[in-house]
């Protein structure tokens, strides 16, 4: 369950475990092909973020995913995908147990994405904002040929400052509306989260892409929002004040990250909407999932290539989802 404070404000726990995979092992887990396993959820918007940076780079032999299912409960993230119920690799029922290996009297959140040690069976990290730059920075030896730059030396401080914002009022913000336990926390939250994007639209008016004229770490945080934003967050979060589809610079936005290799190839809306709709029984206790929204949009042409801009720069985009890893068309 969410923490929700007296005064019905959502507070995310974010504590999570710092543990770094580096190029150099100084935290104890030096950067090796095959040595780890990314654990994910297709519905989850944090560990989507890990799912495209490993997609763009071209990671996807160097570092498996394991897919957890759409639904969990209090315990953790089941395998409950795989044969049998168990992870392949793992050979784990539950990520549960991979925390516990660890850490036998861990007491914070089982959060996806996780990278687990595989020799070990022990999770490594579950540090979703740094496992991505860390994908970026520490495994360039295996980086595909033609990978993008996502957190450039000469882009991060802006990426960092664009990043803290789009957490707090965004990414963080549709769910400080959505678990708000009062309406005055309720609204701060709403008036929060639409003033940010307003802002978002003006600075994409001008520019394709968030920071730069590339994709950037930026964009691919904002994006996980964004792509569940009618889905879920609009209805279920009573994010209401405008559809994505009614925000035309942002709509357009979203849909030209879409369509780039490595994007929308990436996303299951079965996956996102039952999550959303079966698991937070305290906002929808039916657990009845929406039919809709109807998704043939997102194919529509979005016109951004008319501000400039090349999406991975001198770099090229990254080829099919391997075999196993595809998501439903659209």
């Amino acid at each position: 369950m969410p923490y929700v404070s007296e005064s019905g404000e959502f507070t995310r726990d974010q504590r999570y475990i710092a543990t770094r995979i580096t190029a150099d092992g100084r935290d104890g887990y030096p950067v090796e092909p095959g040595r780890y396993r990314l654990v994910v959820s297709r519905a989850c918007p944090w560990a989507n973020r890990a799912i495209i940076v490993r997609r763009l780079l071209g990671l996807e032999d160097v570092l498996s995913m394991g897919v957890a299912g759409p639904t969990h409960d209090e315990r953790s993230w089941t395998f409950d995908l795989d044969p049998g119920g168990r992870d392949p690799v793992l050979g784990i029922e539950r990520l549960q147990e991979a925390f516990f290996r660890r850490f036998p009297d861990y007491d914070k959140g089982i959060t996806v994405p996780a990278i687990v040690d595989v020799p070990t069976g022990q999770v490594v990290t579950n540090d979703f904002a740094q496992i991505t730059l860390d994908l970026s920075l520490e495994w360039t030896e295996y980086h595909r040929e033609g990978a993008p730059r996502l957190y450039p030396p000469e882009l991060r401080e802006e990426i960092d400052k664009v990043g803290e914002y789009v957490f707090k009022d965004v990414n963080n913000g549709v769910y400080r509306a959505g678990f708000a336990g009062s309406q005055e926390a309720y609204e701060r939250a709403y008036h929060r989260l639409f003033d940010r994007l307003d802002e978002l639209s003006d600075r994409l008016c001008r520019q394709r892409y968030l920071v730069g004229d590339t994709i950037t770490e930026a964009d691919v945080r904002l994006f996980t929002t964004l792509v569940r934003f009618d889905a879920v967050y609009h209805g279920h979060f009573k994010c209401n004040r405008s559809k994505l589809t009614e925000m035309p610079v942002l709509w357009a936005y979203a849909r030209d990250l879409f369509q780039t290799p490595g994007f929308g190839d990436t996303i299951d809306f079965v996956h996102i909407k039952r999550h959303y709709y079966e698991v937070h029984r305290d906002i929808n206790p039916t657990g009845i999932v929406p039919a809709g929204p109807e998704l043939s949009g997102w194919l529509e042409e979005h016109g951004r290539e008319r501000l400039g801009g090349r999406p991975f720069g001198d770099g090229s985009p990254p080829p099919p989802p391997k075999a196993g890893e595809e998501v439903p068309a659209l």
